[in-house]
């Protein structure tokens, strides 16, 4: 947690709508976290209702930046999925950034940009894991007992610290050895392709008979 500015709340609406505040306002710094228990109205990728009850993870980090980089999220997912290696856990990615344990999703990372910064929303389930219709999910207490929110954002810090600054070329190769989806087929331009890797810009590589193809986010289902 060294050189990070810690602002944490008891309950607030959303710690990723609170740093947007901070960066929106000018007071927002370089390496800052807004952490909190609970969320009252927390949420994911497009704008999905992300439950967040007491005893779990709750951050956002603030970093400044120079330009966006989609490649960003594969570093954060590899962090993530570091972090919960050091517990002692065995993490899969999905694509992009859900970080699974025997198929259950127990963390999700939402990535947004404001003026010259970027910020980074982090849940892991730690005490709790919520019951969600569309996927199963599950907490870091049914594999690791004892592991405190602090020390789980500690080691967090560290995991970012030591990814986000890599070469795509390291992240690239332990997603690769982290993902899920590798090898098999998912859905682009709703037609079925074999997910084989990442290009250099963070793109799909996706196999669709003897032809290879890019893709990108919005067009990909998994």
């Amino acid at each position: 947690m060294a050189n990070y500015k810690l602002i944490s709340f008891d309950k607030i609406p959303s710690t990723q709508t609170h740093a947007q505040g901070l960066v929106t306002s000018g007071n927002a710094v370089d390496r800052m976290i807004v952490l909190a228990e609970s969320q009252s109205a927390g949420r994911g990728r497009y704008r999905r209702a992300w439950v967040s009850h007491h005893g779990n993870l709750y951050a956002s980090f603030i970093y400044k930046v120079e330009k966006r980089d989609p490649r960003l999220s594969y570093s954060v997912a590899v962090a993530v999925a570091e972090t919960l290696i050091a517990f002692g856990l065995i993490p899969q990615i999905k694509w992009p950034n859900d970080i699974l344990i025997d198929g259950k999703k127990i963390s999700g990372v939402l990535i947004e940009y404001s003026k010259d910064f970027v910020i980074i929303g982090i849940g892991i389930n730690i005490k709790t894991s919520p019951t969600v219709r569309s996927y199963p999910t599950t907490k870091v207490a049914d594999y690791a007992l004892y592991v405190s929110r602090d020390s789980l954002l500690a080691m967090l810090a560290n995991k970012m610290d030591l990814w986000l600054p890599r070469e795509f070329s390291a992240v690239r190769e332990r997603w690769t050895e982290l993902s899920i989806n590798l090898n098999k087929t998912i859905t682009y331009r709703g037609r079925d392709a074999i997910l084989c890797g990442l290009g250099d810009d963070g793109a799909l590589v996706l196999r669709r008979g003897k032809e290879y193809i890019m893709a990108y986010g919005d067009e990909i289902s998994i």
